[in-house]
């Protein structure tokens, strides 16, 4: 046992002993390219694929060391053309980090590394959701057409960068102003995040399942959006002024004021009140930035 200690001890100080600023320096550049790789798809469906691969990986590691010689053959079968299926599921992601490599825009997250993102604030989230509930009963009664989305684990930054970046304090009346039916962004759908009015006019995915007729663009654009994301999206009628949410390409129709506040509530703010589940929020929401 002690041989084998000392082996191991031998083996690292002479990985030290030949450890130079070159190595240093391709160790930074390394993390840096990883680190900007994930900055820029954090926010798009690719995150979520990025994290399949990772547990096929975690798999494919299990079945090595078990010996399971079936397995390991389909794996190896995939992992051998690797390289080609990155390419095909992120090719988009690549194209898009090449640009902004182009334009300069990759400073932008070696900065955030020092300001991280700012942590939500409990009071002003439940103040949030009640100015949305409010402004969404006002827009009923007036039959003007809203779309409004929660983000929730799954970051819209797609869906952002279709529209135009707001980040301002919820209330009611900004909402009822940006879905007024003369407003240059009325037409798209608001995302909210970490408590703000995030970006407006923006553009969601069509649901391609089969719904109903009576069914608008408004209420098959937050299905869809539903549908690829944990968003949780609320739909204000144009011709019914009926108020509807969608979680999880589920539509449910009709829901009256309280309903709405409730699903808001129990989906977005921690079930306790102590200090603990509020450092834990905070703590999650500085990683998701």
């Amino acid at each position: 046992m002690l041989e084998q200690i000392k082996d191991t001890l031998n083996r690292v100080l002479s990985v030290f002993s030949t450890f130079g600023f070159a190595d240093f320096l391709d160790i930074v550049m390394v993390a840096v390219v990883i680190y900007i790789c994930v900055r820029i798809i954090r926010e798009t469906r690719a995150m979520q694929l990025a994290k399949g691969i990772i547990f096929i990986l975690i798999v494919y590691g299990v079945v090595n060391l078990l010996g399971m010689e079936a397995s390991g053959y389909i794996f190896k079968s995939i992992f051998s053309n690797i390289l080609i299926i990155l390419v095909v599921i992120f090719g988009p992601e690549i194209r898009s980090i090449l640009e902004q490599v182009g334009h300069g825009t990759t400073s932008k997250s070696l900065k955030s590394i020092i300001h991280p993102g700012v942590a939500v604030d409990i009071a002003e989230l439940t103040e949030g959701i009640e100015a949305v509930c409010k402004a969404c009963a006002n827009m009923s009664d007036k039959k003007v057409g809203a779309l409004i989305c929660f983000e929730n684990d799954t970051l819209l930054g797609n869906v952002i960068s279709s529209g135009t970046e707001i980040d301002a304090k919820i209330t009611s009346a900004l909402v009822e102003n940006i879905f007024y039916p003369k407003s240059p962004l009325h037409d798209g759908a608001m995302v909210i995040r970490d408590g703000k009015v995030f970006a407006a006019g923006c553009i969601l995915p069509l649901t391609k399942k089969t719904v109903s007729s009576s069914l608008g663009t408004r209420h098959r654009a937050a299905i869809g959006l539903s549908e690829e994301s944990d968003a949780v999206v609320v739909i204000v009628s144009e011709e019914t002024g009926a108020i509807s949410v969608a979680k999880g390409g589920v539509l449910q129709r009709n829901i009256s004021y309280g309903d709405l506040r409730d699903i808001l509530t129990t989906e977005f703010l921690p079930t306790g009140s102590s200090d603990d589940d509020k450092i834990i929020t905070k703590l999650v929401r500085r990683i998701k930035k």
